[in-house]
């Protein structure tokens, strides 16, 4: 029987903080009469977080761990964890403390009652460094509701819910688990909402992100864009671009030619710096139609090419092969 809750929680070097998270889960989860599973990802830990999970699972009947044979990121532990994950409502939180498992009866409510495909958190008040943090996070999360249309102030919150089917439809790979609600939605979940939650201050350890996530985060968000609108079509953004280029060098070689045949300009073609503007122009042009008849014969030899998410049927495959012989049987 399928649990109600599936905690997936990725960490990475939190042996201090594992036993207070794991209690205080437990004690939610108990006090609500919530059946559950709590998945822990090991990545790669180099301290004894892994002793200390398996040591809480004899203590706790509800927790299950994955481990890393070394650091993969916080994408690869959520994937393996919504590939493991068997609750109908799926929760991710961090395991540093700062997430608070309180706020776990609240999202499974939105998820479970309010019909909600995904729940993101937003950290109003936060705990940490107003110029290396805060004000990055901002701008960060402005940049993503302008590209994305997604009215969500902390997209890369780390708690969430979701409904099973959410999470057993994406892939999350390098370091898309930022985008997670963008792919949500790529993939056709429309419900996706937001519920303020605490943030904590940190209470053991130290942060494992740098500066570096912020323009990585701006460059994955591109990705994710292109791919979720072309990544099936790739001709309709190459072919597009690649097409208006050449037409516009091959306009300005035509325009420069009857110019010169109208005796109208004295100068040889060659001898105009425009002439070369074109050329490069045209060749972009066809370099750029030429990357995307290449990107749409690699997209249709691919494994998923027809890989499509159905919500629901009417009737089922059995049913319709019954029709089918009675409808031979008795023309």
């Amino acid at each position: 029987m399928s649990p109600d809750i599936s905690i997936v929680v990725p960490l990475y070097n939190e042996d201090e903080s594992l036993p207070e998270l794991l209690a205080w889960i437990d004690r939610v989860c108990s006090t609500n009469n919530y059946s559950y599973e709590a998945l822990l990802i090991d990545d790669g830990s180099t301290d004894d977080s892994w002793a200390v999970l398996e040591r809480l699972s004899i203590e706790y009947a509800g927790v299950r761990g994955i481990r890393f044979q070394r650091n993969y990121g916080k994408s690869a532990a959520l994937n393996e964890g919504f590939k493991a994950a068997r609750g109908r409502v799926v929760i991710t939180m961090d395991a540093d403390l700062q997430d608070s498992p309180d706020e776990i009866p609240e999202l499974y409510r939105m998820v479970s009652h309010d019909g909600y495909d995904l729940v993101s958190g937003w950290k109003k008040v936060r705990y940490d460094n107003a110029l290396t943090k805060n004000l990055p996070s901002k701008l960060y999360n402005w940049v993503n509701r302008r590209l994305t249309g997604l009215p969500l102030h902390d997209m890369n919150c780390g708690l969430k819910a979701y409904k099973s089917k959410v999470v057993k439809s994406l892939e999350v790979y390098g370091e898309m688990h930022r985008f997670i609600p963008v792919l949500a939605k790529a993939a056709g979940f429309r419900k996706i909402g937001e519920k303020v939650v605490v943030h904590r201050p940190r209470k053991y350890g130290v942060s494992k992100f740098g500066w570096e996530r912020f323009l990585n985060g701006f460059l994955d968000l591109l990705s994710v864009q292109f791919t979720s609108r072309f990544g099936k079509k790739p001709m309709h953004f190459f072919g597009l671009w690649g097409t208006l280029l050449f037409l516009l060098g091959f306009g300005m070689i035509l325009y420069m030619v009857v110019m010169k045949l109208g005796n109208f300009d004295t100068y040889g073609l060659t001898n105009r710096p425009v002439f070369y503007i074109a050329l490069t122009t045209m060749i972009l042009g066809t370099q750029s139609f030429l990357a995307g008849f290449v990107a749409d014969l690699v997209s249709r030899s691919g494994a998923d090419r027809n890989h499509y998410l159905i919500e629901e049927r009417i009737g089922s495959s059995e049913e319709r092969a019954d029709v089918s012989r009675t409808e031979v049987s008795h023309p």
